[in-house]
């Protein structure tokens, strides 16, 4: 739980007593490598926050090809936001591509945190934010560049995940072939 109060502080900075407040809101699973902690079609309770290992978060169109959203990894939150939000049926999965661990609460949760806690709504907040912010810059990029400029974007962003995750994952995120992947590689 230490993880968590020094996530929450590079934000907003609480106090032992808040922290022992807060602790109890959060439970812990570890998750295996392929397992799914959200499906579509599920009933959304939770949001996440990685703690360890790698995941991604995708949905699968009526021919069956999936499109990666979002990999969440270390200190990254992650939940199928639409349904999370609006108690809505998932659209999205969420899958463990590399083990690990995540806490997890609930918008009942996240809700009584902020409104009792100042810090904590500012810290919702500012995560929020930076999501939405990331997120627009990924259509963007998505919508106007090259796929060796999606490579080389990515790689300045998540140079680590190069090496952690196989190649046809990372060519499904960029939108590309796992042969145009290959050959952005080489170069």
């Amino acid at each position: 739980m230490e993880r968590l109060r020094k996530h929450i502080e590079q934000i907003a900075q609480i106090s032992d007593q808040q922290f022992e407040y807060i602790k109890p809101f959060f439970a812990m699973k570890r998750v295996r490598k392929n397992q799914y902690l959200i499906n579509e079609g599920d009933e959304v309770k939770y949001e996440f926050l990685v703690l360890s290992g790698i995941y991604k978060v995708f949905y699968v169109d009526a021919q069956g090809k999936e499109f990666i959203v979002q990999f969440a990894q270390t200190d990254w939150w992650m939940s199928d936001y639409q349904a999370f939000f609006k108690k809505q049926q998932a659209t999205m999965h969420i899958q463990c591509v590399e083990e690990g661990e995540v806490l997890f609460s609930t918008l009942e949760v996240r809700e009584q945190l902020a409104s009792e806690l100042h810090q904590m709504e500012h810290f919702f907040r500012v995560k929020l934010t930076n999501g939405y912010v990331a997120q627009q810059q990924r259509i963007k990029l998505l919508l106007s560049s090259t796929p060796q400029q999606r490579y080389e974007a990515f790689s300045k962003l998540y140079p680590t995940l190069l090496q952690r995750l196989p190649k046809k994952v990372i060519a499904e995120y960029l939108g590309v072939s796992r042969e145009t992947l290959s050959r952005l590689y080489s170069k």
